[in-house]
């Protein structure tokens, strides 16, 4: 590991996405606790994709239209729910000061849905972790294992981060009907338009 490595990982892993998205909203709307388990969701969700670049499977999901198009549209589709379910005041971004979080398990299983069903995962694990590898590396399946791993410690600690800051201003926003709303179409908005970019990309 490099110290090049760190910072590229960072920057990638700091840039929101779905993952990060998902964790704001639940320490937004059921606090912090809730936004490490759904920050553990998300990044148990980078594991198949690790292991679909490391053993080959992420090659031939590129190389298959069929397979990348089925996963990359239940992709778009789950995301698309979720944003439905935002709009409607209903699912992940519920607001209000009395609100009991979803079961631990509902969280992980929608943190994992969300970065398994995005296809250019596995084929950004099969362009990235490789230029990381020593070309004289005596075992590059155990060197990118390894690179995954920080990778998937670094996601986890920066999600955290950004749940806690989330659930920190949980208190304002429950004081404020009209930025509840305006967070709730926010966040809705932002699902509906990741699922139209992942929707629109290409292999």
């Amino acid at each position: 590991m490099t110290p090049e490595y760190l910072v590229t990982s960072l920057i990638i892993i700091l840039l929101p996405g779905t993952g990060v998205i998902y964790t704001i909203a639940y320490g937004l709307g059921a606090g912090w606790r809730a936004s490490v388990i759904a920050a553990f969701g998300c990044t148990l969700g980078i594991i198949p994709h690790v292991a679909a670049s490391i053993t080959g499977l992420a090659a031939l999901l590129h190389a298959s239209a069929l397979a990348f198009q089925a996963v990359k549209y239940l992709g778009v589709a789950y995301l698309l729910f979720m944003a439905w379910g935002i709009w409607r005041d209903e699912g992940v971004l519920q607001v209000t000061s009395t609100r009991a979080a979803s079961g631990a398990g509902k969280i992980i299983t929608d943190g994992l849905l969300l970065n398994i069903l995005n296809p250019k995962l596995s084929l950004f694990f099969l362009a990235f972790l490789p230029q990381f590898v020593p070309a004289n590396a005596p075992n590059a399946s155990l060197h990118m294992l390894v690179l995954a791993g920080i990778f998937m410690g670094l996601t986890f600690v920066v999600f955290i981060g950004y749940g806690i800051f989330a659930a920190a201003t949980r208190r304002h926003v429950i004081s404020r009907p009209r930025l509840q709303l305006w967070l709730r179409r926010s966040f809705a908005g932002a699902f509906a338009a990741l699922g139209l970019r992942l929707a629109l990309a290409g292999r």
